[in-house]
């Protein structure tokens, strides 16, 4: 087997996110973060690499959104294509190119794809039964199909899973299905698909996945030895849908290649963008080819995507598919439809120029090996307590004292100390743990020890004490200081794959430019004379303020999605209608209204019921100001036995209405009546 170093290029895919909402910070632990420190480092290798990316904009839910939001598919796509794209940009996620699902070019290399493999007779052709819905005369997809849940009988359930209970369903298992396109009830129709027969590429799975590549994560090999083991089964690559790549072959109308076939083949049609070389990328033994992904896509880039590749023949496979687990958010799911998410495109404006936090907190908490949680709180410990109390401080004492001593010129080293010999020692081994850990995909070690420098350079100026040394050794200053340089220069270029934009920060502070990865353990970065540059904060102190608007905002979506979800209360039992004409409502006008004292809810009210004027208490003051409600018009329940509340006797009780998050409102006219109206 073929180790790193043996190949010639490297080939870097990141999974294509779904263009029917923006990116959130899921995607960047679990995919887009990694994929871009793995490529920066290998560029600051000076190898040649590429990373490849793209929205992937067909499939079921971006007609859906369309179709509810009155536009069309490719409206949906253009919309949320430009905000991913410009949110990677921003955030440094470096592409070499980053294209899309609906281009020109991705339609004609889709389709020559599957036209390869049909003429190679690699597809099976069989008849399914499928709903289909009469009235909009179209096969429905299974997420356009709803209905009751089999198993946890909620309603709203799709065809392909249940919400309520995330239980995964065929769409013939719902009770009372409905088109979700005309909402009439479908009908069971037959349709031809083509198949991809994964059963016949089973022998050669298993000998390349299984035999062949045991050194891939053990969630992955895990999960494809399970597919595996249990018998893989053919799989429809065509569906019948009107948006997307139509398949290319006669008799074949009103059907597209289905998206997760269709998807992956953007890698191929980005990278024929990116350059006319692409085949040197994808069909050079000497290219080793990577693919960035979350848990969910493991199946279809380990097992699927190779079994197409291998069928068509010209492909290389992937060396590596270093795919990660899940992130979760406060404790919680992450979910686009709950809205539960910290969303790219909202950070970069609530944190302006903070990038490389969120970066760091992402890769320092990287769900590598099992689903982790991302909390604001360990957000701003790792900024206050990390970036700016380790790598900040260490970077500005450096030039800060250099500019202090010496107007920003770098001293000469003199004699070097023992505790000097040990520090600098410590530079190529620190360099080597991260080194090893990135070449093994571990980028929370990664990271970690290349913060390590960083604190070495703290712990040797808190040790050596310099502010104290100059005032009776100016010229051991100069070795301390110039080491301390040195270091600094050593962090500048182990943290641009992971904090790219304070990387570039330090370097320009440093006066230097064009460091490499070959440069890293070098203790002669700067020269005696070299001209250092002013001293910018690199990172500044979160304040708890600012972490308790990002809490409150998900606070005020969980009470969002706990009110959509709250259901009425069932009916109460059956009452005689001669029990309801007993009740006497009128509408009445609120003349006066005062708190009751030593109490946080009750409002002792004058009411005018058109028959009297009479004293109700009424449990509504957490909602309401008693000056505001002066002149309201109320329904009351005026032949309601009174009754004493805190002293105060209450003849009668004013209607409520109470909305799923709890807060009242009056059930009042919608104009102006008399007093003493009754309320039928």
């Amino acid at each position: 087997m073929k180790q790193a170093g043996d190949f010639k290029r490297t080939l870097v895919t990141t999974a294509l996110p779904y263009a029917n909402g923006p990116v959130h910070i899921g995607h960047l632990a679990g995919v887009y973060v990694p994929a871009d420190i793995y490529v920066r480092y290998l560029r600051l290798k000076k190898e040649d690499v590429v990373l490849i990316g793209g929205s992937d904009e067909h499939g079921v839910p971006i007609t859906l959104k369309a179709k509810n939001e009155g536009i069309t598919p490719q409206d949906v796509v253009d919309k949320f294509h430009g905000i991913i794209k410009d949110s990677f940009e921003k955030f440094g996620i470096s592409f070499d190119v980053y294209s899309r699902t609906t281009s020109k070019t991705h339609y004609e290399t889709a389709s020559e794809f599957f036209r390869t493999l049909y003429d190679k007779g690699e597809f099976i052709e069989k008849e399914s039964e499928q709903y289909y819905d009469e009235e909009a005369k179209q096969f429905l997809a299974d997420r356009y199909i709803t209905g009751t849940c089999p198993h946890c009988k909620s309603e709203g359930a799709y065809g392909d899973q249940c919400e309520s209970c995330g239980t995964s369903l065929n769409a013939t298992d719902l009770i009372d299905p409905r088109s979700v396109v005309s909402g009439s009830k479908p009908v069971i129709k037959t349709t031809k698909h083509w198949y991809l027969p994964l059963d016949k590429h089973e022998p050669f799975l298993k000998e390349w996945i299984l035999d062949g590549h045991k050194e891939w994560k053990s969630n992955v090999y895990g999960q494809c030895k399970s597919w595996i083991d249990l018998g893989l089964q053919p799989r429809a690559v065509s569906r019948d849908l009107d948006w997307g790549v139509p398949v290319p072959v006669e008799g074949a109308d009103g059907k597209v290649l289905y998206v997760w076939f269709d998807a992956p083949i953007g890698y191929i049609s980005a990278t024929k963008e990116l350059t006319p070389e692409w085949e040197k990328y994808w069909k050079d033994e000497d290219t080793r080819m990577l693919h960035f992904i979350g848990k969910d896509n493991i199946v279809f880039h380990c097992i699927v995507f190779p079994s197409m590749l291998k069928a068509e023949g010209s492909y290389i496979l992937p060396e590596n598919v270093p795919a990660n687990e899940f992130l979760n958010l406060e404790g919680d799911k992450i979910s686009t439809s709950r809205n539960w998410a910290v969303w790219l495109h909202e950070y970069l404006v609530d944190f302006k120029d903070k990038q490389d936090v969120l970066r760091y907190t992402l890769t320092a908490n990287a769900p590598e090996t099992k689903d982790n949680d991302f909390t604001w709180k360990d957000f701003q410990a790792r900024n206050n307590n990390e970036l700016v109390a380790i790598l900040g401080n260490f970077v500005n004492r450096a030039i800060v004292l250099t500019h202090k001593y010496y107007d920003g010129v770098v001293p000469a080293q003199c004699e070097l100390t023992d505790y000097d010999k040990e520090t600098l020692n410590e530079i190529p081994v620190l360099v080597k743990k991260v080194e090893d850990a990135l070449d093994n995909f571990k980028f929370r070690e990664a990271v970690k020890e290349a913060i390590n420098l960083a604190r070495l350079g703290n712990k040797y100026l808190a040790d050596t004490e310099p502010w104290k040394l100059i005032k009776t050794d100016a010229e051991r200053v100069k070795t301390i200081m110039n080491i301390a340089l040195q270091i600094t220069a050593n962090v500048s270029i182990l943290i641009e794959p992971f904090l790219p934009f304070t990387a570039q920060k330090m370097q320009s502070m440093l006066n230097l430019g064009g460091l490499t990865w070959v440069d890293c353990g070098k203790i002669d970065f700067l020269s005696a004379g070299h001209q250092v540059n002013k001293p910018e904060l690199l990172f500044e102190k979160i304040e708890d303020e600012t972490i308790q608007i990002q809490l409150d905002k998900l606070q005020q979506t969980k009470e969002a999605n706990e009110a959509a979800n709250k259901t009425a209360a069932p009916a109460k039992e059956n009452i005689e209608f001669d029990d309801f004409v007993k009740m006497d409502i009128r509408v009445g006008t609120i003349l006066e209204a005062e708190k009751v004292a030593k109490t946080k809810k009750l409002l002792q009210l004058k009411v005018d019921t058109g028959i009297d004027q009479r004293t109700v208490v009424s449990g509504i003051a957490e909602f309401f100001k008693p000056e505001d409600i002066i002149g309201k018009q109320v329904s009351i329940l005026v032949n309601l036995a009174p009754r004493s509340i805190r002293g105060i006797e209450s003849q009668g009780m004013i209607l409520m209405a109470e909305d799923a998050n709890g807060k009242l409102e009056f059930v009042s006219p919608a104009n102006a009546v008399k007093p003493g109206s009754e309320v039928r």
